[in-house]
C-alpha cells in the first residue's frame, strides 16, 4: 500500500479541509493511505491586527507548505484555493480543485437577523477582511466595524466575549466545521462578492510527480476548475493580493457562464462592478474583460492609491 505525505496548516478548519480530501482520495483509491503533516506557516505567526497588511505579502499562508513540497519531504499540499497566489512556484502545479463548497459570506451573530438591512443601528461588526468592510460599508454606511483575527472558532469566541452584533465569515469554513447552525444569514453575490477562489480547496504536488498527478486527476471537477480559473484569471490580470478589497465570482448557468466582479477604495466611497452572462467556453475572456473594464474606469487608480498609501 502506497502512503502519501499530505501537508496541511493546522488551524481546525485546514485540518478539516485535509480530512475531505484525504477521504476522498483513499475513497477513490483503495491501495493508498495518507497522512496529514502539520506546517506552520508564516501566516500563522502571532502579529499585529493590520486591517490592510500590505500587497507585497501574497504568500504567507503557503510559502512554507510549498517549501516542503519542492524538497519533498511531502507528496502533496492542501490549501484554501483563496489563500494560493495565482502564480505557483516553478515546478509545482495546481493538480486538483475538488467540488467546491459554498462560496458566499455569512453573518454569524447573537441576535435573530435575517439580512444586512436587520443589523441594528450603529451596529459593531467584526471582520479582519478590507474586502468585507468595504463592501459593508456600502450596504450599511453606519456600521461600526472592527478588526477581528484568529481561526473560525477563535473570533466567535470574540464576537460573543466583545458582544459584537455579528461577525462576517466564509460559508464554507463554517459548513465544513459543522457551524451551519451558527450563520445567521448569508449575503447574495449582489450584496457581498466572494473572494477570489472562495469555498474552493486547491491540491498542488509537483509538476514531475507524475503518479500522485494520476492520482489525484480522480477528485478533479472540471465545473470548479473552469470558475475558478477565471477567477484566478481575472487576480493575475488585476495584479492585486488578498489585502485588496477586490471581489470576483464566476458560475455555470443553464444557458452559460456568468462572470461578476468589483474592486472598491478603502479611503473614498468608490466601487467599481462588473456584471455579464455570456457562453460557457467566453468565461476566461469574460474575465479578462471584467479587469480590463475595471481598470479603465478607475481601478487602476485605486491599486495605486493602495500601494501609495498602505495601512488604512
Amino acid at each position: 500500500m502506497r502512503r502519501i505525505r499530505v501537508g496541511s496548516r493546522g488551524s481546525p478548519l485546514a485540518l478539516r479541509q485535509a480530512e475531505i480530501v484525504c477521504h476522498e482520495l483513499e475513497r477513490r483509491h483503495p491501495d493508498i493511505q495518507t497522512g496529514v503533516r502539520v506546517i506552520r506557516t508564516s501566516g500563522d505567526q502571532p502579529r499585529p491586527e493590520p486591517q490592510f497588511a500590505g500587497l507585497s505579502v501574497k504568500r504567507m499562508f503557503v510559502k512554507e507548505i510549498e517549501d516542503a513540497l519542492l524538497q519533498e519531504e511531502i507528496d502533496l499540499a492542501i490549501h484554501s484555493l483563496k489563500d494560493l497566489p495565482s502564480e505557483l512556484p516553478p515546478g509545482l502545479c495546481l493538480a486538483a480543485i475538488p467540488q467546491r463548497e459554498d462560496p458566499r459570506d455569512a453573518l454569524v451573530s447573537l441576535l435573530e437577523t435575517r439580512s444586512p438591512q436587520e443589523i441594528p443601528r450603529n451596529g459593531r461588526i467584526g471582520t479582519s477582511s478590507l474586502r468585507r468592510t468595504v463592501q459593508l460599508r456600502l450596504l450599511r454606511p453606519d456600521l461600526e466595524i472592527l478588526p477581528l483575527r484568529g481561526n473560525v472558532g477563535t473570533r466567535i469566541r470574540k464576537m460573543e466575549e466583545q458582544r459584537l452584533d455579528g461577525i462576517v465569515l466564509a460559508a464554507a469554513g463554517l459548513k465544513r466545521l459543522g457551524l451551519e447552525d451558527r450563520i445567521a444569514f448569508t449575503f447574495s453575490q449582489d450584496q457581498m462578492l466572494s473572494a477570489i477562489g472562495q469555498g474552493a480547496l486547491a491540491v498542488e504536488c509537483r509538476c514531475g510527480d507524475r503518479q500522485t498527478r494520476e492520482l489525484l486527476a480522480a477528485i478533479d471537477h472540471p465545473p470548479t476548475r473552469i470558475c475558478t480559473d477565471a477567477e484566478r484569471r481575472f487576480l493575475e490580470r488585476m495584479g492585486g493580493g488578498c489585502q485588496v478589497p477586490m471581489g470576483a465570482h464566476a458560475s455555470l448557468t443553464s444557458d452559460g457562464g456568468e462572470f461578476q466582479a468589483i474592486l472598491a477604495s478603502p479611503y473614498r466611497p468608490i466601487s467599481l462592478r462588473h456584471h455579464v452572462h455570456g457562453p460557457e467556453r467566453e468565461l476566461p475572456q469574460m474575465a479578462l474583460d471584467a479587469a480590463e473594464s475595471i481598470l479603465s474606469r478607475g481601478g487602476g487608480e485605486i491599486l495605486r492609491e493602495l500601494e501609495e498609501r498602505g495601512p488604512v
